[in-house]
């Protein structure tokens, strides 16, 4: 992988500071904020891995010894607070900490949030229309779905950890116990027709109609829209969506702590994250970016959604042990 990634990215023994990225936003992101960067800094060389988010965390591990990436971003907040605790993030301090609200960053300086990231309902808009489409979670439960659903593997992917956590905590506020969270997804277990690999096959195997629905997030989703002609729309869930946020950080022991801390600096500024609300449909985490400075999308996203009142730092204790109980109990046997 690191070997493909630097070939991919440009790589080479040219004198230039290499910046590696751990991040699951995607070649099309990561490519345009590269170029950008090192327009600015021409003695940096960015290097990336584009990887799910949970894959991130992982390696971040493995690497904890020896480590190799200078910066990760992207993921949900509760990777990165499991990070910090393991002490694998290292503290920073951007000049526009302070327009963040205190949900969105460590007290103690190791992440800041860069955008927020719904979970909507997706569909495959040639096979289903805007009035048969699932409007809410329940929804995706019903007979005319069963075997129409595609979900992407949720064990790699931080966008499917929030969305069945969400599920989980939901269960344990209303009946006090994780087991009503498990029956919802056992029985999404049987309506689903395949755990995909990754997103783009997500996204292929739905315009392909190989699939109906599936569970995804906003952002990916508008990007899109915007940049092909696959018939795939949304839905903001009605009883209330996952708003997790996305983040970055400075990874501890990074080989290039000054130029990851840098990066940090001018991923969270203006220039970047009004470009990637515009070109990429980032909602932004910051508080202080005026509202016309954001797509259509975006704006009617900050109208429309209604964030599910979560529990995150429970989420952040027991998702791992809630996907282990998936994973092994419920995963391939919802039609039991």
């Amino acid at each position: 992988m690191a070997v493909a990634a630097l070939a991919a990215c440009g790589g080479g023994d040219d004198g230039r500071t290499q910046l590696m990225l751990y991040s699951p936003h995607g070649r099309e992101l990561l490519e345009v904020f590269e170029t950008r960067y090192e327009e600015l800094n021409p003695d940096v060389d960015v290097v990336w891995l584009d990887m799910g988010s949970q894959e991130v965390l992982e390696r971040v591990r493995s690497e904890r010894a020896n480590p190799q990436a200078d910066v990760w971003w992207g993921a949900p907040a509760p990777l990165f607070e499991t990070a910090a605790r393991e002490g694998l993030l290292a503290a920073t301090e951007p000049s526009w900490a302070g327009a963040l609200p205190a949900a969105a960053r460590d007290p103690e300086g190791m992440w800041y949030g860069t955008f927020i990231t719904p979970e909507v309902i997706a569909y495959n808009s040639e096979l289903v229309s805007a009035e048969e489409v699932p409007k809410d979670w329940d929804a995706v439960l019903e007979p005319q779905w069963t075997g129409r659903v595609l979900i992407r593997d949720p064990l790699a992917s931080g966008t499917m950890r929030a969305i069945f956590g969400m599920i989980v905590d939901r269960s344990i506020r209303e009946t006090g116990d994780t087991a009503a969270g498990m029956d919802w997804l056992r029985r999404l277990d049987a309506q689903t027709k395949e755990y995909v690999l990754n997103p783009t096959l997500l996204y292929q195997k739905l315009a392909r109609q190989e699939g109906a629905i599936t569970l995804w997030d906003m952002p990916d989703l508008e990007e899109l829209k915007a940049r092909t002609t696959f018939p795939i729309d949304y839905v903001f869930p009605t009883s209330g969506t996952p708003t997790p946020v996305d983040a970055v950080a400075v990874v501890a022991g990074a080989p290039h702590p000054e130029e990851a801390a840098a990066f940090v600096e001018w991923i969270g500024g203006r220039e970047a994250i009004i470009r990637a609300a515009r070109d990429f449909f980032r909602l932004p985490a910051r508080t202080d970016i005026p509202g016309d400075s954001l797509p259509d999308g975006l704006r009617r996203a900050q109208e429309e959604i209604i964030s599910d009142p979560m529990d995150w730092e429970r989420f952040q204790a027991e998702s791992n042990n809630w996907m282990m109980h998936w994973d092994q109990h419920v995963r391939g046997r919802g039609g039991r």
